[in-house]
């Protein structure tokens, strides 16, 4: 019987664990309180040391300034209007996207390096990813080290992208977000 009563209790120390990573639950009244204070504690805390989704970690030379926090001087125009990314996400943008001229293909790019301030205002009109919307938690978005862009997401340009992104180091890296294209800095295999 001791085996059972040790599987039990590992049983629930496991369900434990998993409740304590699920987001809270928040009903919609409570909606705006609840952004606010993520806001209020993503604000308060050292922006510079937070990595942003899924781990990711400033880019060599920007981890100083703080995610949405970079001076434009510190970065490099992708070759599209004003948008801007952390010097070799841009290079290497420019690069692919070359290359998929040259296949017939436009990529066109929406959004790119995004302010904290910016990042405020889109969780607020689009809400936040792990609430159901389609933004990050200001001061840990990927765009806000110059590493995502947004394109224009048309088939020709999603099938390109999912072909041969990955070999200029673009991956499609957030779930119900085929436009949004992050620079990971590791090229991998052409797909065959």
């Amino acid at each position: 019987m001791d085996g059972v009563t040790a599987v039990t209790a590992r049983i629930a120390e496991i369900q434990q664990q998993f409740q304590s990573l699920s987001p809270p639950q928040v009903s919609p009244s409570s909606s705006a309180v609840t952004f606010d204070r993520i806001l209020q504690r993503t604000e308060q805390a050292l922006v510079g040391s937070h990595p942003g989704p899924h781990g990711v970690k400033p880019p060599d030379g920007l981890e100083g300034y703080g995610n949405g926090r970079i001076p434009e001087a510190a970065l490099v125009p992708v070759g599209m209007g004003g948008h801007r990314l952390w010097g070799p996400a841009a290079e290497s943008f420019r690069q692919m996207s070359a290359a998929a001229a040259a296949s017939g293909v436009r990529l066109e790019v929406t959004d790119s390096y995004r302010s904290y301030d910016q990042q405020v205002d889109v969780a607020r009109r689009k809400g936040l990813y792990r609430n159901g919307g389609l933004a990050a938690e200001p001061g840990t978005s990927t765009h806000g080290w110059g590493l995502s862009v947004d394109v224009n997401p048309t088939s020709s340009t999603l099938d390109w992208l999912r072909r041969y992104g990955a070999q200029f180091g673009f991956v499609e890296d957030v779930a119900r977000e085929p436009w949004h294209w992050t620079y990971t800095a590791r090229p991998a295999p052409p797909r065959s």
